[in-house]
């Protein structure tokens, strides 16, 4: 049986170009780690898991970037297409009969969190994880899903999950528990997060 596939979503982590909104609060260089370090404490437990195929979605198309420290070695890595995020998400997602979608910015999430989205997708058409900034900090699709998924979305606003789930108005839809993202100084402050260092490298498990 072909695995279901999970899809982190991940940017070149460049000065200056990851987390503005956290950067204008705690400076460029603390925002540059802080992502270093989330996207390594996500990617390397979820992508040893055997339970599923990961792979980084990665932005800017063919950037450089030690991905070894930031993900096993070997996990596989697609390029984002241009576009808004939903355009990206959908391009993503497209290939695989049974996907789940994250990005690097929740505290905390791990393969248990991503057990639980493929357990409701065999209930569900689609999962999502909420947001408590009104968006969502996953996303996933069975077989059956609307053309466009992610029309009309007014992405960065309460109002995201509303919009998505507008469009799924016609399937089965399943919801995880919230979940807070962190996009600003202010985020980081009420999760009192202590320091975040990436796991230490390790032998990737293969199914």
């Amino acid at each position: 049986m072909r695995l279901p596939v999970v899809i982190i979503f991940a940017r070149a982590p460049r000065l200056g170009a990851v987390k503005r909104r956290l950067a204008a609060g705690i400076g460029a260089r603390g925002a540059l780690r802080f992502y270093r370090a989330m996207l390594a404490a996500t990617a390397w437990p979820i992508a040893r898991d055997r339970r599923w195929r990961t792979v980084l979605a990665i932005t800017p198309a063919g950037a450089r970037a030690d991905w070894a420290k930031l993900a096993p070695p070997g996990t596989p890595r697609m390029a984002q297409v241009s576009g808004d995020l939903g355009r990206r998400m959908e391009k993503a997602l497209a290939p695989f009969p049974r996907a789940i979608l994250i990005g690097s910015d929740i505290p905390g999430l791990g393969a248990a969190d991503i057990a639980a989205g493929f357990r409701a997708l065999g209930r569900a058409d689609a999962v999502f994880g909420p947001a408590l900034d009104g968006g969502y900090w996953l996303v996933g699709f069975g077989p059956r899903r609307p053309h466009r998924p992610f029309a009309q979305v007014r992405w960065s606003s309460q109002d995201a999950l509303a919009d998505t789930l507008a469009n799924f108005r016609h399937h089965r839809v399943a919801l995880l528990p919230p979940k807070r993202d962190v996009d600003s100084a202010e985020d980081l402050a009420a999760l009192r997060l202590p320091a975040l260092i990436p796991p230490p490298r390790s032998p990737i498990l293969r199914p």
